[in-house]
């Protein structure tokens, strides 16, 4: 694997000032050669030197001015000397390098290749995906990738609908350039495939998750642990990206749904657990409130139950209680008995 190593470039207004200077002092003895051999009483071997002196100062000067770049905060350029990596040049501003550097770095896309057959371009198309070229700068500033809305399969095997955001930048220049192909595509790859894997490891909802073998981690849901589930997929793809010098600030899920084919289904049972959990809370209430009546109405001594009464009453406030609507009483004008 390639490590990033730091490189020097010098400020690139001395080297302006020298550079201007060879182009101003090239026409001059350019001028003073000709001079020199056309004139009867001249030296024309000096002329000759001068004319040779004038050639070699304009050819330095053009060359000199190849090596002249900037650098904007957040930016970076990788120095690739003859296909050997030189180290990376960080220092932003006017900025002066060996001109022989190259300025485009091409690798080999076997993916474009593919591409370009599966969509059935030109001949040209073909040939220029083979390799493509990106600059020598590189951006080490904080990007986003929205990615696309996928369908996985969470722990329970339930289809669902996900999507995720992420901030990534550039740590290792020399890894994002020379260790993957394309960096860019290969972030875009990987974050897919991490979200999928993250996402087969928990289940959607609690009510899904009966697994209890496993602890405490059987608890955290899609759902209900965001935090715990964007951490989870955080430290994934930093594993992953780690190949392409690529550091991931932040993941997040933007998207979570139950996949089309399942969503009437789900919303149904979760109808149903919530008329559940409703009803039994509604029971649980009953009770204590019949248990209050009953015991204050014996202890008071208001009225006196045998075991026959207490069931007749306790059945009867169970009902008004308990029930969806309201309770239509009837009024006893004769005796109780």
């Amino acid at each position: 694997m390639s490590v990033e190593k730091r490189a020097y470039a010098a400020s690139g207004w001395g080297m302006l000032g020298l550079n201007i200077c060879m182009y101003l002092l090239s026409p001059v003895l350019f001028f003073l050669s000709i001079y020199h051999l056309s004139s009867w009483d001249g030296n024309g071997f000096l002329g000759l030197l001068l004319m040779v002196l004038s050639c070699v100062l304009i050819i330095g000067a053009i060359i000199v001015s190849c090596g002249f770049f900037t650098l904007q905060p957040g930016q970076a350029r990788v120095c690739v000397l003859f296909g050997k990596y030189v180290g990376t040049v960080r220092d932003e501003g006017f900025r002066w390098a060996n001109p022989f550097y190259s300025r485009s770095l091409g690798t080999s896309s076997q993916g474009g290749v593919e591409t370009a057959v599966a969509n059935s371009k030109a001949v040209e198309a073909l040939s220029s995906a083979t390799t493509h070229r990106h600059g020598s700068k590189i951006s080490t500033r904080a990007r986003t990738y929205t990615g696309d809305r996928i369908k996985v399969n969470d722990k329970m095997g339930n289809p669902i609908e996900i999507a995720t955001v992420i901030v990534w930048h550039v740590q290792d220049t020399a890894k994002a350039v020379f260790d993957v192909d394309d960096y860019e595509s290969y972030v875009e790859m990987i974050t897919e495939t991490g979200l999928r894997h993250v996402a087969s490891l928990y289940a959607y909802d609690h009510m899904e998750d009966d697994d209890t073998s496993e602890g405490v981690a059987s608890t955290i849901t899609l759902r209900t642990n965001i935090e715990e589930v964007s951490e989870a997929l955080k430290a994934e793809l930093d594993r992953k990206l780690e190949v392409a010098g690529v550091e991931v600030d932040d993941a997040r899920l933007t998207h979570l749904a139950y996949a089309q084919e399942i969503a009437q289904a789900m919303l149904r049972r979760q109808q149903a657990e919530a008329i559940i959990a409703a009803r039994k809370k509604i029971v649980e209430g009953a009770v204590s409130m019949v248990d209050m009546a009953l015991s204050q109405l014996s202890d008071g001594g208001v009225v006196e139950f045998d075991e026959d009464r207490k069931a007749t009453m306790a059945s009867n406030l169970m009902v008004v209680l308990c029930g969806d609507s309201e309770a239509q009483p009837v009024v006893n004008t004769g005796s109780l008995y």
